[in-house]
């Protein structure tokens, strides 16, 4: 009987040791975790449309964290103008995010391009470091301006974005752009990280 209590005791303690290595954050979930919330700042970039380049004064970027998958998650990212060609004073984008050894990869999911943010330093108000857009890289400075909306987020996870924007490009079979709903020739914006 004494060796079967043994044999039971040691399946238990080996259980519980690896449900508890199982449940460990690790530095990507930490840093998810920080970067939860709402950050304002020039990220310094631009977008070209009709022939003219337009610098943004400032962007703003939410980051929700996924809360099945800890370090990755769904957002927002705006651009903001001054004097635009195209109607608007801003440019949108939902984006799709996760942090994988330490790199914060950001997917614009109406522009489906990609950019990845590195060598930063990141607490409760600042953000800081470098962005990486294909060749161009620019540092960055972040303010954190607020944390999410916690009843929202828990019951709306899938339908948690502001819809106050109109988005980059439309989805399939939406049409948000002033110009095609006016029947004018629709110009294609380009988006991009500048140069200080």
């Amino acid at each position: 009987m004494k060796k079967m209590y043994t044999l039971w005791t040691m399946l238990l303690l080996a259980v519980l040791s690896m449900s508890f290595v199982s449940c460990e954050w690790n530095d990507d979930d930490e840093i998810a975790y920080t970067l939860e919330g709402t950050w304002k700042g020039n990220m310094y970039v631009s977008s070209e449309w009709d022939g003219r380049t337009y610098d943004a004064t400032y962007s703003e970027i939410c980051f929700l964290r996924d809360p099945y998958r800890y370090s990755s998650g769904k957002g927002y990212w705006v651009d903001y103008y001054s004097n635009t060609g195209w109607g608007r004073n801003y440019v949108a984008n939902h984006i799709n995010w996760t942090v994988n050894y330490r790199t914060i990869t950001v997917y614009f999911v109406e522009e489906g391009t990609t950019l990845w943010i590195e060598n930063y330093r990141l607490d409760d108000a600042y953000f800081e470091g470098t962005i990486y857009d294909g060749e161009s890289r620019v540092d960055f400075r972040l303010t954190h301006t607020s944390s999410p909306n916690w009843n929202n987020y828990y019951y709306g996870w899938d339908d948690y974005y502001y819809d106050d924007y109109y988005y980059a490009k439309p989805m399939m079979g939406a049409e948000t752009s002033d110009k095609a709903a006016t029947g004018e020739k629709k110009a294609e914006r380009k988006r991009f990280v500048r140069g200080k």
